[in-house]
């Protein structure tokens, strides 16, 4: 008799029971299996799920950004639709310029998901390669680039971002590096003290008796047990990102005019935040609801990620 296959013991049993099997007969059964159990876990927390609808409706904004905004946000008429409040034409006014604010706004989802995407996929993986060379080398391999970790944590975010951007000039790119090279820091201690556990398990001293070398156990082994914990991280950081990106905007370091990022969108509308407060107030709350999604999307992952924070 042949020996059942995955298809038919999941279409017998019930393809639940088959994906929380407590003995799975393949990786792929096991793999499928934590996914499905991180997602149960994920979607328990209902404001993890708003947050990943908000943050889901952001990146379908910025994909049909020019499907989506009614006028130009580029243009706009100064003899007659300079600062107007919201109305049925202008949903949330205009600015200055007589430019749609909403338009602007939408356009700007463009700029924001620029910024995350790139400092994460830029710190990130920094963070991560300091932090497990660190933990799994020890010594002065250790001591040297924690020190140099903490010469960067000394200082405060902003802070730093703002002499990186001055020495580099203005922009959204510079913005970006500038950003990038003052958030790796965090997600090294974090890989570092992760992989000061990994490395004292048995595992580990298993591979090492095979004989594999020491970048083989770094790259193979240690960083792929610390990744869930930098995606958490680094999700739960995505508000800080997009507030030190604003603020750099607001400063006038960060996207230049007319680009419609959001933080020059509220240094722009500061002078009149007392009669056209629409203005100012529309980027302000984008900011706001983005940030809070992002965090409520990384509580979530927190629960559904960490094997030790879950019950």
């Amino acid at each position: 008799m042949s020996r059942p296959t995955e298809m038919t013991i999941a279409q017998a049993g019930g393809l639940h029971a088959w994906l929380m099997s407590e003995h799975p007969s393949s990786r792929r059964q096991a793999a499928l299996g934590r996914a499905y159990g991180g997602w149960r876990s994920f979607a328990r927390n209902r404001l993890a799920l708003l947050g990943l609808l908000i943050v889901l409706a952001l990146v379908g904004v910025a994909i049909f950004a020019n499907q989506l905004a009614p006028f130009s946000p580029f243009e706009g008429d100064l003899r007659s639709t300079r600062l107007l409040p919201p109305s049925l034409t202008n949903w949330l006014g205009t600015d200055d310029q007589g430019r749609d604010i909403l338009s602007r706004l939408i356009f700007g989802s463009r700029i924001t998901l620029f910024v995350v995407f790139l400092v994460a996929v830029l710190a990130a993986p920094i963070g991560l390669l300091v932090g497990t060379v660190a933990g799994y080398a020890g010594g002065w391999v250790d001591a040297t680039l924690m020190r140099i970790t903490d010469i960067f944590l000394a200082f405060p975010r902003l802070i730093l971002a703002l002499a990186f951007v001055a020495a580099l000039g203005p922009g959204i790119e510079n913005a970006v590096i500038a950003i990038a090279i003052t958030s790796w820091p965090a997600y090294a201690r974090l890989a570092r003290a992760e992989t000061l556990t990994i490395r004292q398990t048995d595992y580990i001293a298993a591979v090492q008796l095979i004989g594999a070398s020491p970048w083989r156990i770094v790259f193979r082994h240690i960083m792929p047990l610390c990744v869930s914990s930098v995606i958490v991280r680094v999700t739960l950081d995505m508000a800080g990102i997009i507030l030190t990106a604003a603020g750099l905007g607001f400063l006038g370091l960060g996207a230049q005019p007319p680009s419609p990022e959001w933080g020059a969108m509220i240094a722009n509308g500061r002078q009149y935040v007392l009669d056209q407060w629409w203005v100012a107030a529309a980027p302000g709350a984008a900011i706001f609801l983005i940030s809070l999604a992002f965090n409520l999307l990384g509580d979530g992952l927190r629960d559904a990620l960490d094997p030790k924070g879950g019950k």
